[in-house]
């Protein structure tokens, strides 16, 4: 029997989130879409606590990626991008979860829109328990994930710029929409969680890659 190419890739690169990793995993594994519709990327950019371990529980589940050293965000999605096998890319952040509905929503739009180059859900903020803070629109405050591509249309704007090991999504999305665009599925699927561990609280870092965003966008590209 020959085996039908997946409809989506979800791409989730992670790097020392043991605790938050299996939550991620079970919401992508209990979708409304059959399981043989979509493969579960997982890129393990050289974690150093247990997160290993804890990928190993779903080693059946999931096409594991292991790099042997931390090579960084954007490069660990690249990897992913060209190991997909469908023609729909998303991703989801490790220490994030989904709606059951998210893969099957996303995709359904996007099949039947043509017109649409890719498509954003809104989400819900949540704190390390799970707790509702807010819903967010993902066009008004837009955050790296929960955004469904074309593969082709990413290839064809290079991808995510390595040098950046934040705002990626930013810079990525500047050169995306120069030439694309993204519309809004104003349904809150998916689930951000706000914690000490998240990589926006670094704040040096994220004012030097924001000034990255600048020199290489221009004043108006780093709000």
């Amino acid at each position: 029997m020959i085996q039908k190419e997946p409809l989506v890739s979800v791409i989730v690169p992670v790097y020392n989130q043991e605790k938050f990793i299996g939550r991620c995993l079970r919401s992508l594994l209990h979708q409304t879409i059959p399981h043989e519709n979509y493969e579960i990327i997982v890129i393990n950019d050289g974690s150093t606590d247990r997160t290993p371990y804890a990928l190993e529980l779903f080693h059946n589940a999931i096409h594991p990626i292991t790099n042997a050293t931390n090579i960084g965000l954007p490069a660990s999605i690249n990897k992913g991008i060209m190991a997909a096998k469908s023609q729909y890319i998303v991703r989801v952040d490790s220490d994030d979860y989904v709606n059951l509905n998210f893969l099957n929503f996303l995709h359904f739009y996007l099949d039947q829109n043509q017109y649409a180059d890719a498509v954003a859900c809104d989400y819900l903020l949540v704190n390390d328990k799970e707790e509702l803070i807010e819903r967010a629109n993902c066009i008004d405050q837009p955050i790296a994930c929960g955004i469904m591509f074309r593969k082709q249309q990413l290839i064809d704007i290079g991808m995510y710029d390595e040098t950046f090991r934040c705002h990626e999504d930013q810079d990525l999305r500047i050169r995306f929409e120069k030439k694309y665009s993204i519309c809004r599925l104003e349904l809150p699927l998916y689930r951000y969680r706000r914690h000490e561990n998240n990589i926006t609280n670094n704040v040096e870092a994220m004012e030097h890659h924001r000034q990255n965003i600048i020199r290489k966008h221009g004043s108006n590209s780093g709000q």
